[in-house]
């Protein structure tokens, strides 16, 4: 019988969310099957360089998305690519949004388009850590991942508990977030319920009826139970359900009433001018169908990991995850719709053969089919729909060899049999159908006490779907859209690592090179159709990093960072926003027993849009008003101050963006024309988000 208090259930039951608890992992007695195993280092790959944020950097972050908590942090942007959808990309050590693959609890939920739209709904309630792993190869089960993982990590049960936090903010920032966890008595069932809801309004800083960040709203529920079966089997079920809903373009209260007005306002016939003068830095007049993009989204996910420990050197883990991804959208008069749904399966293995070789292996399985249409485009001539099927079937070995106490060398390959076909008849045949071999090794050398180094290398895959792969927005073009693609993109990464750990001072040095072949890319044909087609030349990317924390005394701890991205030519033609090239971030936290204080600084270095193929211009027609193609230096802090009014209640409250720097305050709003008189809102180099302030509460019961 679950001991969960009426109190407890009622909460979740009828609020529908709950808050992380704040117990360090680290104090919590390890008990079970799975926990057991993990505390001896038989669930982890401990040899590859993964940095990993526990809770407790989510929280000074004051972070409610997979975005917010990651964006920054060493090897990681969050891209913008969108001012009216506001659509994000987690682009790993320079590479791609769509090279980095999102998994929870080690497994993939997440479907090809997941990643464009809803992961600002990937909600932070309920996480006990997030781990990034950099570069191709970075993931035995996930070669596809050829700029690394991000793997979510939810909080299991180990005691009953009912949490709940409360935030309000400006530009109506609302958050509840909520976490019950229950044991049983014989404490071999743990369940985890975790609920969230946020909210944050449009923002319009240049007042000209036109939102330079979109309203979002995002609802999150999910629930983990894991069941020890006896002593040496384990099961772990999770579900969840996240909705999310974008809108950006006319203000609503200002140039438009509502949603359901923007859209029920489209008539399929154009403004003569879409602005005072067409001058995007004056007042829109235009009809608000056309500046309007809006993006719900409704996935599901669920999965179930069977644990079982064979005898004293081996172990398995069974497993199989699905996903069903429903979008319906409205880009600026055109629709789309669309439904993803994934089914995963996985058998693995580890046994330790000696001391010195441990071997890891088995096989794997993902099957994807995605089926999209529009009413707009289907009598379009030059349109083929994005539709496919995506199929992997996979084998996979490691060897982990540990010949002295010093150095570690793990040795991995995979093969699969990967075919991606779009099945619009415009599009016969089987567009991509190979045999993929990925290798990878990883290496581990203990200096001493204090130095450690890490190398690895890996080749790694993906197959280039979806128009969303390039560019979400090229539908409301009207001209229709192709596809060209026959080969996966190709990668090959190294990276090398050096790690001091002393007693106040810790610090990483990392430097990493990824190559890939076939990058997809979105052109144009003579005739101005966008065509979805792959590069002939290799897209290459470095990076540096130097990441170094200092803990002054037990109350303050500083933290800083400096990195170096270098892409070529080819790789910074592929790019629809500029990626950053340098960056410096700085942190300092102080606290004591009842106030915990973090501030935050991140400089960017300045950029020269012009190698990212940008040219905009503020009046229609007019190549006088030509926008500026030089992105200037800049910095964005944010603080956030704790105070425990007892053990169970605690407040905080802080400021987003301190000092209100956007690019629009520098006059550059990331509304254009282009040279052929087109209306476009992705000219984007800085921040569009202003100032943020919030007030939060939080109790445990």
């Amino acid at each position: 019988m679950m001991k969960y208090s009426l109190l407890a259930a009622a909460v979740v039951s009828a609020l529908s969310f709950s808050v992380q608890a704040t117990d360090d992992i680290e104090v919590i007695e390890v008990k079970g099957v799975r926990q057991k195993l993990q505390q001896d280092g038989r669930l982890k790959d401990v040899i590859q360089k993964t940095e990993v944020l526990d809770e407790i950097m989510i929280e000074n972050k004051n972070a409610l998305s997979l975005t917010d908590a990651i964006n920054n942090e060493p090897g990681v942007n969050v891209s913008n690519e969108c001012s009216m959808c506001g659509v994000k990309r987690v682009m790993l050590n320079g590479m791609k949004g769509e090279h980095t693959t999102i998994l929870v609890d080690g497994l993939p939920t997440h479907t090809l388009i997941s990643g464009f739209y809803a992961v600002d709904a990937i909600s932070t309630t309920g996480v006990d850590r997030i781990e990034i792993a950099r570069g191709a190869g970075a993931s035995l089960i996930a070669p596809e991942a050829i700029g690394g993982t991000v793997n979510i990590v939810t909080k299991e049960a180990y005691e009953n508990q009912v949490a709940v936090d409360v935030a309000k903010g400006s530009h109506d920032f609302t958050a509840f977030k909520g976490m019950a966890t229950g044991i049983s008595e014989d404490g071999r069932t743990g369940i985890t319920l975790i609920g969230q809801y946020d909210k944050q309004d449009q923002e319009d800083h240049d007042d000209n009826g036109v939102s330079e960040a979109p309203l979002q709203e995002n609802q999150t529920l999910s629930a983990l139970i894991s069941h020890d079966l006896n002593d040496y089997n384990n099961i772990h079920v999770r579900v969840a359900k996240v909705r999310s809903e974008v809108f950006g373009g006319p203000v609503i209260g200002d140039t438009v009433g509502s949603i359901q007005e923007a859209l029920g306002s489209y008539d399929g016939i154009e403004s003569d001018q879409l602005f005072v003068d067409d001058d995007v830095r004056n007042r829109y007049i235009g009809k608000p169908w056309e500046t309007t993009e809006w993006i719900q989204t409704n996935r599901d996910e669920a999965y179930v990991k069977w644990l079982s420990e064979w005898n004293d050197s081996t172990t398995s883990e069974l497993a199989v995850s699905y996903a069903n991804h429903k979008q319906d959208s409205f880009y600026e008069g055109i629709d789309y719709r669309a439904e993803d749904e994934m089914l995963y399966l996985r058998a693995k293995f580890d046994t330790e053969l000696n001391d010195q070789h441990f071997l890891s292996y088995g096989a794997d399985m993902r099957t994807e089919e995605m089926r999209s249409d529009t009413k707009a485009l289907q009598d379009v001539p030059d349109y083929v729909s994005d539709s496919f099927d995506y199929d992997v079937k996979g084998i996979f070995i490691q060897d982990t060899w540990t010949p002295t106490d010093s150095i570690e060398i793990a040795m991995a390959v995979r093969i699969d049999q990967v075919t991606a076909d779009f099945i619009d008849p415009k599009k016969p045949g089987v567009e991509i159908d190979e045999t993929f071999v990925a290798p990878r090794v990883d290496m581990r050398y203990f200096h001493n006490d204090e130095f450690t180094s890490r190398f690895s290398a890996g080749r790694g895959y993906r197959a280039p779907l979806s128009f969303f792969e390039t560019d979400h927005g090229i539908l409301d073009s009207e001209k229709g859209y192709l596809i060209d693609v026959d080969s996966l993109e190709d990668s090959l990464s190294v990276n090398y690592a050096l790690s001091y750990e002393g007693d106040k001072l810790t610090s990483t040095f990392s430097a990493a090179h990824s190559n890939v072949k076939n990058l997809a890319s979105l052109q144009e044909t003579d005739a101005g159709v966008p065509i979805l087609t792959q590069l002939d030349e290799d897209a290459s990317v470095t990076t540096i990093d130097i990441v170094a924390g200092y803990s002054i005394n037990d109350n303050l701890t500083i933290n800083g960072s400096a990195e170096y991205f270098d892409y070529n030519d080819v790789f910074r033609s592929s790019y629809a926003i500029a990626p950053v090239e340098t960056r410096a971030n700085f942190e300092i936290e102080w606290k004591n027993d009842d106030f915990t204080v973090f501030w935050n600084t991140t400089w960017f270095g300045s950029r020269d849009l012009r190698d990212y193929g940008y040219e905009g211009y503020n009046i229609k027609g007019d190549p006088t008003s030509l926008k500026s193609q030089d992105a200037p230096s800049f910095t964005v802090s944010n603080v956030k101050v704790q105070y425990n009014l007892t053990n169970e209640i605690k407040i905080y409250g802080g400021l987003s963006n301190i000092f209100n720097y956007t690019q629009i305050e520098e006059g550059e709003s990331p509304l254009f024309y282009d040279a052929d008189g087109g209306y476009d809102v992705a000219y984007i180099w800085g921040p569009l988000h202003g100032r943020e302030f919030y007030l939060g509460v939080e109790a445990k019961l």
